[in-house]
């Protein structure tokens, strides 16, 4: 009996430590569950079946009992920890917290749909077979298709190629359309930068003036502007670790404004002095751009009229926080072809249709690497300029977004290429995958 009596006591001291230690993570587990599952649910239509199975089917997530009803989504972990998050329609769903008042409003994008007869990209309708002789079209289909197999590890969902302004190949999973949305996470970035482009083009800012917020008068962040901000060399500290309690975990599942944590932090070293990854400083851009309008409908309007509704990517949506702040960093969804708009709006450096966007110059800030960053960074744009994919060009730079989501931009190949899925490297191989393609277009 004294055995098992120590035998039990051990395992009740192991269970108690671990229950410790793992506990405030259960907010994280919860909070992460809950918001995909009702966040998928409610812009995509999917099932909540669907989203368990597959969206939230990942170590520690799998944990999470969640629940559905109408607009939003409950989770919890054995019982604990329960987190709520609340849909709206143009807004998105909202993972809330004790702070949250429902009777808040916050206004809702008035959007243009882009109504016309035009064959994509310029319009929504399919356009007419266009046959490029510099394609291998078979070669090309087989590329394709070697993305989807063994797809239980790489994890693909949809592909798109786009070669000179038209779609050569497209495929979709079973469940997936090209109607239907895809989050894009991180490659949410790289949209935020895009308004700072238009607004650079129009004349309304420069990169290279102090930023100055409040507070930061005083010490070594009144040296910091928006370029740095732009390359994620602001020299501010973050923790972007997505396996523990850190700055970022904090921020996307805990905090009520979404801009604030990245501001308050001190700076490790002056601007350009380190390349830190921070999806802080992306939620931080956003509150900036806040700052610029008036009113919280002009800023809530301005991604939709300067960008988003512009280029027609109708199915686009950005996600805002509890304060009505757009999560610059990780919650756009649009659909495959939409993703692919935005990559062709780079291709064609800017102009839509006639229209210039940004300026030129514009492209070459983004895709030019950042000090510090190896190459592998430009500005809210990741790059191959160190040649990390070997078979591909290096002027390649493209969007990227966890678990694999990618649009990727080709210059010298005018090509785009989207690929969306739950899957990134090593299951799936990038160079792999494009080095398929590209071996397409002569």
């Amino acid at each position: 009996m004294k055995i098992l009596k120590r035998i039990f006591l051990i395992l009740f001291v192991i269970i108690a430590v671990a229950v410790y230690f793992n506990f405030p993570k259960l907010n994280f587990i919860s909070g992460y569950a809950s918001k995909n599952m009702a966040s998928t649910v409610f812009l995509t239509n999917r099932s909540a079946e669907s989203v368990e199975m597959n969206d939230n089917d990942v170590p520690l997530i799998n944990l999470a009992d969640v629940e559905t009803d109408g607009n939003s989504a409950s989770a919890s972990v054995f019982g604990l920890m329960e987190r709520k998050a609340i849909c709206n329609e143009g807004l998105g769903c909202t993972l809330v917290n004790d702070d949250y008042d429902p009777n808040t409003k916050i206004p809702i994008p008035q959007r243009v749909k882009n109504e016309n007869n035009l064959a994509f990209p310029y319009g929504d309708k399919e356009g007419k077979d266009t046959v490029f002789d510099n394609v291998d079209y078979d070669l090309l289909q087989k590329g394709i298709e070697l993305a989807f197999a063994n797809n239980e590890i790489q994890k693909t969902r949809t592909v798109l190629v786009a070669h000179k302004n038209h779609i050569i190949g497209e495929k979709y999973l079973e469940g997936f359309t090209k109607d239907t949305p895809i989050l894009g996470w991180s490659m949410t970035k790289s949209v935020l930068a895009t308004l700072y482009g238009v607004l650079e083009y129009q004349g309304k800012i420069d990169l290279n003036e102090p930023v100055l917020l409040d507070g930061w008068e005083n010490d070594d962040r009144k040296k910091i502007t928006l370029n740095h901000l732009l390359r994620m060399q602001s020299g501010l500290a973050w923790d972007e670790d997505y396996t523990s309690i850190s700055d970022v975990t904090r921020m996307l599942f805990m905090d009520a404004d979404m801009t604030k944590a990245q501001g308050e932090k001190e700076t490790i070293a002056p601007p350009t002095d380190v390349w830190n990854y921070s999806s802080g400083t992306s939620n931080l851009l956003s509150g900036i751009l806040r700052k610029r309008f008036s009113s919280h409908q002009d800023y809530i309007n301005y991604p939709y009229e300067a960008l988003i509704d512009k280029i027609g990517m109708s199915s686009m949506l950005i996600e805002t926080d509890m304060k009505g702040n757009f999560v610059g960093s990780s919650y756009a969804w649009a659909n495959t072809r939409d993703w692919a708009k935005f990559g062709l709006l780079y291709l064609n450096k800017g102009n839509w249709n006639g229209e210039q966007l940004f300026a030129t110059s514009w492209v070459n800030y983004v895709s030019e690497p950042t000090i510090h960053s190896n190459g592998t960074y430009g500005g809210h744009f990741w790059l191959n300029a160190n040649g990390k994919y070997p078979d591909v060009p290096k002027d390649l730079y493209s969007a990227n977004g966890y678990q694999g989501q990618r649009v990727f931009i080709i210059p010298s190949k005018d090509l785009v290429v989207v690929r969306t899925g739950l899957a990134e490297e090593p299951d799936f191989d990038i160079n792999l995958f494009l080095k398929n393609i590209l071996a397409a277009i002569k």
